[in-house]
């Protein structure tokens, strides 16, 4: 039986894969914070009353804003960073086994 065949990393094809992976979290990760950005406006918009709800002193519109939206955007960004080090950390893996077959 034989070995499956590894990728070559110099292929067009691990290329595409790569870019592929890449993209789709680049894509995810901007349709996340697009809906954490238009979600709000669309909170204020359809539910007025309870957004002028106060709490703490402030509407609850003012406290998802100052409280709520800057860790959505950290948590994002913390995704993205984390995804793509694993990203990358999957193609050294592969060329480094890669050189070491030949």
């Amino acid at each position: 039986m034989q070995a499956p065949k590894r990728m070559d990393i110099h292929s067009e094809s691990f290329l595409h894969t790569l870019i592929g992976k890449q993209l789709r979290l680049s894509i995810f990760c901007a349709a996340a914070f697009l809906l954490a950005l238009l979600m709000l406006p669309l909170a204020n918009y359809f539910f007025p009353e309870q957004m002028a709800t106060r709490f703490f002193g402030f509407t609850l519109t003012w406290l998802i804003l100052g409280v709520g939206f800057f860790p959505a955007v950290w948590l994002i960004a913390w995704v993205f960073i984390r995804r793509s080090i694993e990203l990358e950390k999957e193609a050294e893996e592969m060329a480094n086994d890669t050189g070491n077959d030949e």
